[in-house]
């Protein structure tokens, strides 16, 4: 148990350590908001004095109030300088944390890009909204708040405290020997703390996925009758995480009654100090004169702020727990396969692409072995068809080109490891069509120049022509700058496919990466497809992933998988001449129909 508690505290260093090191690029905006709080410590200061000189003068010097106005108006002066430096400093906190916010957020969507969409499909849509959102959230007091704080609850204390001291020596030995109490209590109740938000940030993720796959498969449980099972398995999830955000706030509120109970009996026993000498018992304390009522009214207003900087260092503790919390899963995800990216050079692949792969095994980001081990050899301009059933690893394959899955053995690109090459240079090389077209810009010409947003009309109008978009976008109400609509709502399936197509080749790539381009198309659209397929296919490198054999007739080389191996290659007119796991597979294909 020792130990366990050793090594979450290490990790607790480790994870603290991290979250101040990505606070450097906003190094100045937290001096700013540190010497603000140091300007309004000072103010504090000056309101301190001017209340108790007037106390001072009204009371005991019986000072008429006219002859104070000059005092009145410097205390007034005071309290609005006080509030606009306050304000100040909350927007520059706001900016930090904003600032912070912002660039985690980026280094998480970079890591994302970088990883693909197979390493993203391993986790559920949300458990990825839950670490962008509310744990990025998470982190905003901490460099808003926490990290100016730490400084201020040291810098302002022994500011106040100096003056007390010159005030009133005694006075000044109580808050100096009560002070620390507060810290090492404070410390010792929040030692639980971040383990506890961790804890919670883990059932929050669990129940943020949970529940938004039940609530997309909800028509899915109610055909098979298990709306009532899964509604109870909710609910267990939420009385979870109900459980561990009750955890959190029990050592928040502990952590802020400790606090306060240590800063009530310190101002209390200053107080007593004061009382006892104004009643002429003790008779220390002061250096020249006996002790004033200036002198007590100024320790006494001076005593609570001495003690404020501490309250809120305790009250932004638990920001502290909860931004540790949330930077576990953050750093494990950011620092995910680090030592791979570190390998990864600038080298632009230049000219056709050649391919080359030893004993290549396709692997799950977890590891796991999807396909392989597998050689072969494509050279520059080559077409290749790969054909299979279902699960044989056919679009594994691809995605390990399109470098979205981690790998074994050796895939080479013109010579070069593919693991050592910039995926973004290597990405700009290839063009990728999938069975299920994905429209993300708003009109059909932004979409097909998100292959290449710098090309001009020509070659927008060329790639136009190609994919057979011409055929159709005459007939839209605004022809090329027309809406396609939420999920390609106002378009056909086809018309969607062949945009698809056209963003592919408007970018004229090295290699051509098709997975069932012409799945779910009407006979027309198929048509249409191929042609332009059979025409765009001859321009570089190009690998097909089909089921449908009568487009495979005429590729240079067909390969056939099955369990995750490279089972036939070869010319097609080759391997239907013998047996083997081709004929096979048109011998299935045919008793299916």
């Amino acid at each position: 148990m020792k130990n366990e508690n050793s090594m979450s505290k290490n990790r607790q260093q480790v994870l603290v350590r991290w979250l101040k090191l990505q606070s450097k690029c906003v190094q100045r905006w937290l001096i700013f908001a540190i010497l603000l709080g140091l300007g309004s410590a000072l103010i504090i200061v000056a309101q301190a004095w001017i209340l108790a000189w007037l106390l001072q003068a009204l009371i005991v010097d019986h000072t008429p109030s006219t002859r104070l106005t000059g005092e009145f108006s410097a205390l007034a002066v005071s309290f609005l300088l006080r509030a606009l430096v306050n304000y100040a400093r909350e927007q520059v906190g706001f900016i930090t944390g904003s600032i912070l916010r912002r660039q985690i957020r980026a280094q998480v969507l970079n890591r994302l890009e970088f990883l693909g969409p197979a390493w993203i499909s391993s986790k559920t849509a949300g458990s990825w909204s839950s670490m962008l959102i509310e744990q990025v959230e998470d982190l905003h007091v901490f460099y808003a708040r926490y990290l100016p704080q730490i400084y201020l609850a040291v810098l302002v204390p022994l500011m106040i405290l100096v003056v007390v001291f010159l005030i009133n020596w005694a006075a000044g030995l109580i808050l100096f020997l009560t002070a620390p109490l507060i810290p090492l209590f404070m410390a010792l109740v929040g030692m639980g703390a971040a383990e506890a938000n961790r804890r919670n940030f883990l059932a929050l993720a669990r129940l943020s996925g949970y529940f938004l796959d039940r609530l997309r498969g909800l028509e899915t449980l109610r055909l098979f009758f298990r709306a009532d099972i899964e509604k109870e398995n909710i609910r267990n999830s939420t009385e979870e995480f109900r459980f561990r955000t009750m955890e959190v706030l029990r050592l928040a509120f502990l952590s802020s009654s400790v606090l306060e109970f240590f800063a009530s009996i310190s101002i209390a026993v200053a107080a007593v100090y004061f009382g006892f000498s104004y009643l002429d018992d003790l008779h220390f304390g002061s250096y020249s004169m006996g002790v004033t009522l200036f002198a007590g009214f100024m320790v006494l207003i001076l005593a609570p702020e001495f003690f404020q900087p501490l309250r809120d260092l305790g009250t932004f503790y638990h920001a502290k727990a909860q931004a540790v919390g949330a930077a576990e899963s953050l750093i494990e995800f950011l620092e995910h396969e680090a030592n791979c990216l570190a390998a990864r050079n600038e080298t632009t692949i230049a000219g056709p692409v050649k391919l080359q792969a030893s004993d290549l095994c396709v692997l799950t980001p977890d590891g796991i072995t999807l396909a392989g081990p597998l050689n072969f050899s494509v050279d520059a301009g080559q077409r290749v068809a790969i054909v299979g059933t279902s699960g044989a690893g056919k679009s594994s394959l691809l995605s390990v080109l399109l470098g979205f899955l981690p790998y074994r053995g050796s895939l080479k690109i013109n010579g070069n490891e593919l693991r050592a090459l910039s995926p973004t240079l290597w990405r700009e090389r290839l063009s990728w069509v999938s069975q299920n077209p994905v429209l993300s810009a708003t009109t059909v010409r932004d979409n097909i120049l998100l292959g290449a947003p710098d090309a001009d009309q020509s070659r927008l109008m060329q790639a136009v022509t190609d994919a057979y978009v011409a055929e159709f976008v005459d007939v839209l109400p605004e022809g090329l700058d027309s809406l396609v609509g939420e999920d390609a709502s106002n378009l056909s399936v086809g018309q969607a496919q062949r945009i698809v197509l056209a963003r592919a080749l408007i970018r004229a790539p090295c290699l051509l990466l098709l997975d069932e381009p012409t799945a779910s198309l009407d006979a027309l659209s198929e048509r249409l497809m191929r042609q332009a397929l059979d025409s765009a296919s001859r321009r570089q490198t190009t690998l097909l992933v089909t089921h449908q054999l009568q487009a495979i007739t005429d590729f240079d080389i067909v390969w056939v998988m099955r369990d995750g191996k490279l089972m036939q290659q070869g010319g097609y007119t080759e391997l239907v001449t013998r047996d083997g796991p081709l004929n096979e597979l048109i011998d299935s294909r045919t008793k299916e129909l």
